[in-house]
């Protein structure tokens, strides 16, 4: 008993500063592909570089751009990076994986914390430094981070405070609205037959079929039912507007508005 608590501590203590990369199974039962990593610099509000030069980017949130080449910085965006700085910037973080460890830019994809157990992406978002963006099959902890994100829309805390970012209702959509990543609410008006669709008001809200496997249970939804939804604003050639949700923390039910 006692060397398995003396190995433990041994794995901890070295995993802390990089020195091991623990994963195996034996008498231990223990599995693990978390690691520990010095980061360097933070490059903004959700991804950063280690001292070895690997990119990292924060799993399921995504904050406001800061200046790229020629496209200009959106509201909130240095705020945003300065918070991922005061965080993780100089320090030994352990980068915890969900199903798929890059993107398709060849960052890490991780779950960020500190040494004292702070969740850093749930962080950004309880501070309003950012906002829920999770794709499949990386979904593990979207619901916790979706009560983060909830908490500070009530509290109208950081990117919150800015009409770029405000929680829209369906009325309130102008066309400057368009090709933005928005969060709409409003009461349901009417379903689709298919039961994959619905109306807010002059916005429909519907989920692809690539996708549908995702909703075990269905939208479960109702005419009056109060629902939040959460994507890239569209229009049809027709002058009808539409939203895509890909995942159910892309779209659910609130019992009161969240209005930032």
């Amino acid at each position: 008993m006692i060397w398995r608590v003396l190995t433990l501590l041994m794995l901890s203590f070295y995993a802390q500063f990089g020195l091991v990369h623990y994963s195996f199974a034996g008498s231990l039962s223990w599995v693990t592909q978390d690691r520990w990593v010095s980061v360097h610099k933070v490059i903004d509000g959700d991804t950063f570089k280690t001292r070895k030069g690997e990119k990292g980017r924060l799993l399921g949130i995504n904050a406001p751009e800061i200046q790229h080449d020629s496209s200009p910085a959106q509201p909130f965006g240095y705020e945003a990076k300065n918070t991922l700085s005061e965080l993780i910037a100089g320090q030994v973080v352990r980068l915890s994986f969900d199903q798929e460890k890059k993107d398709r830019y060849g960052r890490t994809l991780a779950h960020v914390y500190l040494r004292d157990g702070l969740w850093v992406n749930e962080e950004m978002l309880r501070l309003g430094s950012s906002f829920v963006y999770t794709f499949a099959p990386n979904t593990g902890k979207a619901s916790q981070m979706v009560r983060a994100e909830q908490e500070a829309i009530k509290a109208n805390l950081g990117l919150w405070k800015k009409s770029r970012w405000r929680v829209l209702l369906p009325e309130q959509l102008e066309n400057n609205h368009l090709g933005q990543f928005r969060l709409v609410q409003g009461k349901i008006t009417a379903l689709g037959k298919s039961g994959w669709q619905f109306s807010m008001g002059k916005l429909k809200v519907s989920v692809p079929k690539k996708y549908r496997s995702l909703f075990r249970t269905g939208l479960n939804v109702r005419v009056g039912k109060h629902m939040l939804a959460r994507g890239i604003l569209r229009k049809s050639k027709k002058g009808q507007w539409f939203l895509s949700v890909h995942v159910p923390s892309d779209v659910y039910p609130t019992k009161n508005f969240l209005l930032g």
